[in-house]
Formats: C-alpha cells, structure tokens, sequence
C-alpha cells in the first residue's frame, strides 16, 4: 500500500501545486515543487546505495531541505533520524553507531560538529551537505540533480519504518524510538481533528526541526493537510514575535522557555502578536496568572496545553479552549483514536482522582525502542504503553500529570535524564557516586544539578569536573552546579532519595 508521508504530499500536488507549502530564508517551495524535489532526491539516494531499511541521518538547522531529506528518505523505505545540533560528539557518536546510521548529511555550520563525531565513531561514514551553498559533492541539492527523471525503486509501506528519534531515558544512553508511517498518518489524523486545523492555516515552525514539537506538532500536520509552514533556522525571540506580529499566523508550537522569551520579548518592546489562534503549549502546569500574562501579548489564543511524548509522535492530549480556566494545571483530554489509563504497581485501573502510571495505547503509539528488547517489553506491556509519568484522571476524564517515575529533568523541552549526566559523572576519576537532580530555573524550568562524594585522597574542584561534563554533553545537559558531598542520601535498600537533595536545593 502507498501510505506514507511523501504520498500525502503527491496527493496535495495533485490538487493544489501552486499552493505554498514551505517558505524559509533561502527557498519558497510550493507542493507541486516540494512534490518533485521530494521523488528526485529518493531516487538519488537509492542511486547511491541506500535500500529500505538504512538509516540516515540529519544534523541540521530548520531548512526547506531538512523537510525535503526527512520525505525522500522515507518515500524510499529507509530511515530518517533527526539529531539533535546541542548534543557532544561523543553523545552523537553512540547515537550512530547505535543506529546503525549508512549516511549523514550535515548543514555547512554543523559540518566541524559532523566530523568530530565520525570521529568519535571510530568508523568510516559517509557525510554529506544537508543544506548550504552549492551542489558540489555529495549533498541534497546534489543527489536531487543527478537524478532527474529517474524513479524511486520501492515505496514505503503504512507499517515500515519512517524514522527513529533518539530520547533521553532512565538508562545511561537515549533509546531509538522506531516511528513507522503509519504512526505519523494516524497523529495526523489526530491532530487535524483535535486542533481544528485545514489546508488555509499557516504554521511558524521555530521549534528545532529534530524534535517531535518542531516536527510533528506543526509540520508534518500542516503537510498532510496541504497547509502552509513558514521555518525559521532557529528560534530567536525578537525575530518570532516580529514575524507573529504580521497577522500572517495562525499556529505555533512552543516549549514552555520558548514561550517565556517571547513574553519577556513583548513586554519590553511592547510588540504584539496578531491574528493568532492556536500556541501548542509544553505540557507543564499554567496558572492561570500565566494564561492572563499570555492573553495580554497574544490576544483571543486559544493556549492549548498538551502532553506527549516522542514514542507517541507527540500531542497525545490537548486542553480545550473552552476550559482552560475551569481545569488550570490539567493537560486536556486524549486525542481521538488513542486511550489513556491510570494504571497501578499490578497493572490494574485506578478510580479517578487517584495518581498512577499514565498507560497509553492507539495507533499512533511507537513500535517500540531499536535494538533494545527488553526495553520494549518492559514499556509496551498487556497492550498498554507505560509512559513512566504519574499523573490524575478527573471525573471528566481530563488528565493533570504530577511526577515522574522516569528521573527525568525538562530543561527548555528538552529532556535529560539524569543516568546520563550520573554516567559521565562515574567516569571522572575523583568520583565515588554522583546523582543529578533538576533545580527551578526561571528561564529554562529547570536546570541539571549535581551532588558529589569525591573518592578519599582524590581532590577535586567543581568546575574542574562541570568543565570535564561540558566536554562529553550538550551544554543543556551539563550540570549548572556540582555540589561537593561527604555521601548521598540513601534509604535502607541502598537507592539515592533525589526528593531529599531537591529539598537541599529548595532550602538553599
């Protein structure tokens, strides 16, 4: 069956191809065009060598070119993993050779990221241009060129493989969420109908294009539906709340720092969006003292909070417009076609007002965790999806999350988990244990903490080892502050109490 992404996109060509589909600083590509440019850079990948099945990968900023890649990768069966530019190299590395990644295309800025995690990888792998200046070598515009007139060889099906994004979780390394097509179409579906969205709205895409907000929560939806995005590279405050200014607008996706730089941006300049009907929100709590902050710099938006997460392609529940104010703090109601349970320690629903584990289950669930096994089993379980966050279902049947079972830190919708910057941590020498915790930060929501017992007789300065984590982790990712301890605080069976070190934190 030819259900895919790229095949929604030769649909909209059929029966509007002068209409825009994407405009960015560099090109303004309507769907007939985005349509061609798609089939031409499929067929010139399979012409070097890339089979159904293969992973390649984009290390770049938001670009008509990253979209184009994302499409022609999967119209072809293989692969796309989107990598996020604020990773190390080395956090790069693992994630391809973890994947098994065949080709990189990489912006022309990225390239000295790019060739620092070959590099790291310790193989040969073929790099590419994603977006930049000319068509020489191996590049995108490159490969679209030289295969002019020819025919992708194979069409992706609904249950084949579309894309696999790397997110952080409770292990020491991300795991490879596995998207299939069908996955992406079904939250099309979804989100379409949820948010009221048609071929004549148009999205501003500021998020970064390798996460599921950037990506899903706006583009891959307006693509399906034949509407238009505008992309900008990266997101910078002034030059979003001058574009939502023009009234062109009528959606966006933002992180919860994201929105917070805007409001911060419009309260001193005193610009204002316009005509602006829908901000996807992050999925944290909004008092409403934050939604009247809100309604004063984007006036009549419907401020949609959500929840979801990369192995549910993203939005799995949305806040009504019409009660935003009567459920403050809770993250709507589940999106048509998936369900969602508040499950016990047993696996057993739990009456509502009672906290358990948010469990999932639809069509726009993952296939699972690639080349992790028992991951899968241990989160796709009875038919379920077992989120790892705790949270509420009210008697209306509106979900309200509470904590997390997953250490997770939520920096500037980013997740960290914390087992990743604790295994960086154990590697330096004068470490004898280390836990990361999350501390409030006013800009980013939250920020990584760490608290460390040093190894007797091996000393160490705390921003000798923050410098030691900056050069192994993204900037996000590498602790603000490490704070020297004689031992951490442990229950009786051994486990590190993180509330305890968040409560030092909270005392100052």
């Amino acid at each position: 069956m030819d259900w895919n992404l790229a095949s929604t996109v030769a649909h909209q060509a059929e029966r509007g191809g002068d209409r825009l589909a994407i405009e960015a600083p560099d090109a303004t590509v309507t769907y007939a065009e985005l349509h061609d440019r798609v089939e031409r850079l499929a067929a010139g990948l399979a012409g070097i060598g890339i089979a159904p099945g293969q992973v390649v990968a984009l290390l770049g900023l938001n670009s008509e070119a990253y979209v184009e890649a994302a499409l022609a990768v999967g119209r072809l069966g293989g692969v796309a993993l989107p990598l996020n530019w604020r990773l190390a190299p080395p956090e790069l590395a693992y994630i391809l050779e973890h994947s098994e990644t065949r080709l990189l295309l990489a912006d022309d800025e990225l390239r000295d990221l790019a060739e620092r995690s070959i590099a790291e990888l310790g193989r040969a792998l073929p790099l590419g241009r994603l977006h930049g200046d000319g068509a020489g070598g191996l590049s995108v515009a490159g490969l679209r060129e030289e295969a002019a007139g020819a025919a992708p060889p194979h069409v992706a099906g609904p249950d084949e493989l579309a894309r696999l994004m790397y997110t952080s979780g409770t292990t020491g390394h991300p795991k490879g969420v596995m998207i299939t097509h069908a996955n992406i179409l079904w939250k099309n579906v979804s989100h379409a109908r949820e948010l009221g969205l048609g071929p004549l709205d148009v999205g501003l895409v500021v998020g970064p294009l390798y996460h599921v907000g950037g990506l899903d929560l706006t583009t891959t939806t307006s693509l399906y539906l034949g509407a238009s995005i505008v992309v900008h590279r990266r997101f910078e405050a002034p030059a979003a709340l001058a574009a939502l200014a023009t009234g062109r607008f009528t959606n966006v996706w933002l992180a919860p720092a994201m929105l917070n730089a805007l409001l911060v941006e419009s309260e001193a300049s005193g610009v204002r969006a316009k005509d602006l009907r829908l901000i996807i929100g992050g999925g944290e709590k909004t008092p409403l003292a934050l939604l009247d902050r809100i309604q004063g710099v984007f006036p009549g938006v419907w401020f949609c909070d959500a929840y979801g997460l990369t192995e549910t392609v993203s939005g799995d529940t949305f806040l009504p417009q019409a009660h935003a104010r009567e459920k403050p703090g809770s993250v709507g109601l589940p999106v048509m076609l998936l369900d969602v349970a508040i499950l016990d320690e047993d696996d057993r629903p739990v009456p509502a007002g009672t906290p358990g584990e948010i469990c999932l289950r639809g069509p726009k669930v993952c296939a699972g965790y690639w080349k992790r096994p028992e991951d899968t089993e241990r989160a796709f379980r009875n038919g379920w999806f077992h989120t790892g966050d705790v949270g509420v279902l009210d008697g209306d049947g509106y979900l309200t999350i509470t904590d997390r079972l997953k250490d997770m830190i939520i920096s500037g919708g980013e997740n960290i988990a914390s087992a990743e910057v604790e295994r960086v941590l154990y590697e330096h020498p004068a470490v004898r244990e280390a836990a990361v915790v999350g501390r409030p930060d006013e800009r980013w929501g939250e920020v990584p903490v760490a608290f460390v017992a040093l190894r007797d007789g091996v000393p160490a300065e705390p921003a000798e080892i923050v410098g030691y984590c900056a050069e192994r982790l993204a900037r996000f990712k590498t602790p603000k502050d490490v704070l020297l301890v004689p031992e951490l605080p442990r229950n009786p069976s051994g486990k590190v109490l993180k509330r305890e070190l968040r409560e030092r934190l909270q005392a100052g």
